[in-house]
């Protein structure tokens, strides 16, 4: 299948639209009492700092030419006053937004990942986890402000306009009426730059992805990236990522910016010319007083313009952002629940796959016409050669995957039909990669049932040889493990996921090469509790070390995706077949 590399940009499925926003909205609402109070702080504030040019004219216009000190101190104290009130009301707004801000990135996390751990083994086999993690975590941190104050400053913005122009008008409508001839032309700026602002912030969301996915690969390679000296050459790719994204960055920056520039440049010359108007054409009918207010309010006017110019820049990024972040929560549960799914009852084991067929790819056949029936509590070998089809065979029983054609059914059960947790909760499988997570030995090993005493774990561990080597250490069960289980061996992980799968005591088991990096003694060790696992379990095992296969009831040969030979260990060496080549050639 098409994987998505570290090099590759994503696209898009579909283009941008205000449903997008209107999606968004929903975690907005959530929290809608909280802003509203915040809003009408915000408003309180606005119009208590617009009386301030009022209580200027009036000081300049009649307390000072009429020599009245005790008007003068007054309008002073009042101006102190709005000031004050502006600033604690616009403090008290900015705390709750910060909360609010903060709830509405738990929400979009929090779903994203939900939705991240329904999504099959297929959306992860086509794309790097950095890719995955940036959306998670980078992204969502960029939506939440705009999400949160971005929509309340846009209306509180929009709103100071509106309040501010009428001061204006009811100052002076000669002057206003300067003041907003700009807006027409900053329209027109905004209007042309937003197609491409757009698509630069893509950009860098693009680039930005596939430096996060680099950088993962690396982290999690960083022993082969040692034993074969590759430092170098990986830090060179990474410049080139690096440098990808700060080009694509700096553009995105640089077409940003021409809007802000626009602002500051259109209010400059419309206070100027306002100004000129004021003094040379409008002269004696504009006093200072009015002259000044207006210069007041020309300032203050072209100052919410300016954040909505920020807030539009903000928008236009958040934008490329939600795309990533929708598209990852649209991407469809192809392994979900059917409408009529019920609860497997407790299983005995008995597995049947009826002509199954299965594609990773559109008419690409992993598996064709694969039919067998194993009885309760049978344990099986799938051997063959790599790529033959043998992890896909157990992987359909678990149904990671849904299946091309035909059916698999337990105990007569179709596993299409049956809920997946009822499904999962009764197999035990151990995959080739035995995954250690970060926490306590202890907490790895009851990761899969979380009620299991420490007597049942310490037991679990003593059946699969276990307990020996995690009593010795300095904490024992108690041991702190890194991520991917750093500190340990391989052979000790996979001895850790034994004791895990050993202790949801599963009604199936599935052994996915998972003896394929324990020495030969720890075998030896293993192997004694791994035969007492199998007892009355219907047992899976991918291998190819004969001394694993050979106790096996049934022996199923694979190859091309089909079963080539079906039997145990001496009738398929007395049929001299393909299973013998394999037997003689491990024996050379």
């Amino acid at each position: 299948m098409a994987r998505n590399k570290f090099d590759i940009d994503e696209s898009l499925d579909t283009p941008f639209d205000f449903s997008h926003l209107k999606r968004s909205l929903v975690y907005v609402n959530r929290y809608k009492t909280r802003m509203i109070f915040a809003f009408l702080l915000s408003i309180l504030a606005s119009l208590v700092s617009l009386c301030g040019p009022q209580l200027i004219k009036k000081s300049i216009d009649e307390a000072m030419p009429n020599g009245n000190m005790t008007q003068l101190l007054q309008l002073s104290g009042l101006l102190g006053g709005t000031i004050i009130i502006s600033l604690l009301f616009n403090a008290i707004r900015g705390f709750i937004m910060v909360g609010v801000g903060q709830d509405i990135v738990y929400d979009i996390r929090s779903d994203l990942f939900r939705h991240l751990q329904e999504l099959p083994f297929t959306y992860y086999d086509t794309r790097p986890q950095g890719k995955i993690l940036v959306r998670v975590v980078q992204y969502v941190n960029a939506v939440s402000d705009v999400l949160s104050n971005g929509i309340v400053n846009i209306i509180i913005e929009l709103l100071n306009i509106v309040f501010i122009s009428i001061f204006m008008f009811k100052t002076d409508a000669r002057l206003a009426l300067i003041i907003l001839a700009g807006l027409p032309v900053l329209a027109i700026i905004i209007f042309i730059l937003k197609p491409a602002q757009r698509r630069a912030w893509q950009r860098v969301s693009n680039k930005s992805s596939n430096l996060s996915a680099y950088t993962c690969e690396n982290i999690e390679g960083v022993e082969i990236t040692e034993i074969f000296d590759r430092q170098d050459e990986n830090i060179k790719i990474y410049d080139q990522l690096n440098n990808l994204l700060n080009k694509a960055w700096m553009k995105a920056v640089y077409i940003s910016n021409l809007i802000s520039v626009s602002v500051d440049n259109i209010s400059q010359w419309v206070l100027a010319i306002m100004y000129m108007a004021g003094i040379a054409w409008f002269s004696p009918s504009a006093s200072i007083g009015i002259i000044i207010a207006m210069g007041t309010y020309a300032s203050r006017f072209w100052q919410p313009i300016t954040s909505l110019a920020n807030l539009y820049n903000q928008l236009i990024t958040a934008i490329s952002y939600l795309e990533r972040i929708f598209q990852t929560m649209d991407e469809p549960i192809e392994i979900s629940d059917a409408k009529d799914a019920y609860n497997l009852p407790t299983i005995s084991g008995e597995v049947e796959f009826k002509n199954v067929s299965f594609e990773y790819e559109a008419g690409v056949r992993v598996l064709n016409d694969v039919s067998f029936k194993i009885k309760a509590g049978q344990s099986v070998a799938l051997v063959g050669p790599t790529g033959a089809g043998k992890s896909t065979i157990v992987n359909l029983i678990s149904r990671f995957y849904n299946i091309t054609e035909g059916e698999v059914l337990i105990d007569g059960h179709s596993i299409n039909g049956v809920t997946i947790k009822s499904l999962r909760s009764q197999m035990g499988i151990m995959l080739q990669d035995s995954f250690i997570f970060s926490g306590t030995i202890e907490d790895n090993i009851r990761y899969g049932r979380l009620d299991a005493t420490k007597d049942e774990i310490i037991t679990a561990s003593k059946r699969v040889q276990a307990d020996g080597f995690i009593s010795q250490m300095e904490d024992g069960y108690n041991t702190q493990v890194n991520e991917r289980g750093g500190r340990l061996s391989q052979g000790q992980k996979q001895l850790i996921s034994f004791a895990r799968t050993l202790l949801s005591d599963p009604r199936i088991l599935v052994l996915d090469e998972a003896t394929s990096s324990i020495d030969a003694r720890t075998e030896q060790l293993l192997q004694m509790g791994i035969n007492e696992l199998l007892k009355g379990r219907t047992s899976f095992i991918v291998a190819h070390r004969l001394s694993t296969i050979k106790s096996c009831d049934i022996i199923i040969f694979i190859d091309g995706g089909k079963i080539v030979e079906s039997g145990t260990h001496d009738e398929l060496m007395a049929l001299k077949g393909r299973y013998f080549e394999l037997c003689t050639t491990q024996d050379e």
